[in-house]
């Protein structure tokens, strides 16, 4: 990169804010935690973590307006990357412990209780990215990825009304029953992963996001 691109780790209370930092700054971007309104929309990348209850979350990002931040990002196709929790609260709704709770609504579907043997899911796994995806660009089939998490989407349905619109590429991996791991949707890319967590693996995921900023 010709110039060091500005990403901001917004910082809402729910999130591994300082591990996120270590690693973007590591992957070449000029880091800066903050819910600072101002530079959150001014950066060339807002980083939303989440660690917790997707109720929960969803109550301190509106809090920070953090909801507001990143509807008119994308309004402005400024890019946007959601993590673990911070993926799952794009969704329409979480639905934990049979209680409802909305979310930002970027995308259509639940994320609901895994369907597994053993939860959480806590360790490394593959994923099944599709053709063309530039968030695994350069990345082996083999590559694991570490989780963990009790909550993920199962069922994907996305209808692209603009024939000018790409549709998006929806990662996926298993544990007990498939679930999305990853979404790129233009300026907006989310892992249900922690790729700062990742390793070698997770360092070159975060290089081909700010790659893209």
């Amino acid at each position: 990169m010709s110039t060091t691109r500005k990403v901001v780790v917004f910082d809402y209370g729910f999130g591994n804010v300082r591990s996120a930092e270590r690693a973007l700054a590591r992957a070449g971007a000029d880091v800066e935690i903050t819910r600072d309104f101002d530079k959150a929309m001014n950066a060339d990348g807002l980083l939303v973590p989440g660690v917790g209850a997707f109720a929960a979350c969803m109550k301190g990002l509106k809090e920070a307006r953090g909801d507001w931040i990143v509807d008119r990002r994308l309004a402005g196709g400024r890019p946007v990357m959601g993590i673990c929790v911070g993926m799952q609260i794009l969704f329409a709704r979480g639905i934990e412990h049979g209680v409802e709770a909305e979310g930002l609504d970027e995308w259509p579907g639940s994320v609901e209780p895994l369907q597994a043997d053993v939860v959480p899911h806590m360790g490394w796994n593959t994923v099944d990215a599709p053709e063309g995806s530039r968030l695994f660009a350069g990345l082996d089939e083999d590559a694991r990825f570490y989780f963990v998490h009790s909550y993920a989407v199962h069922d994907w349905s996305f209808a692209v009304t603009n024939a000018a619109m790409e549709p998006p590429l929806v990662t996926w991996t298993t544990h007990g029953k498939p679930f999305v791991a990853a979404v790129e949707n233009g300026s907006l890319w989310a892992t249900q992963f922690h790729p700062e967590k990742s390793g070698d693996a997770g360092a070159q995921l975060l290089t081909n996001w700010i790659g893209t900023l």
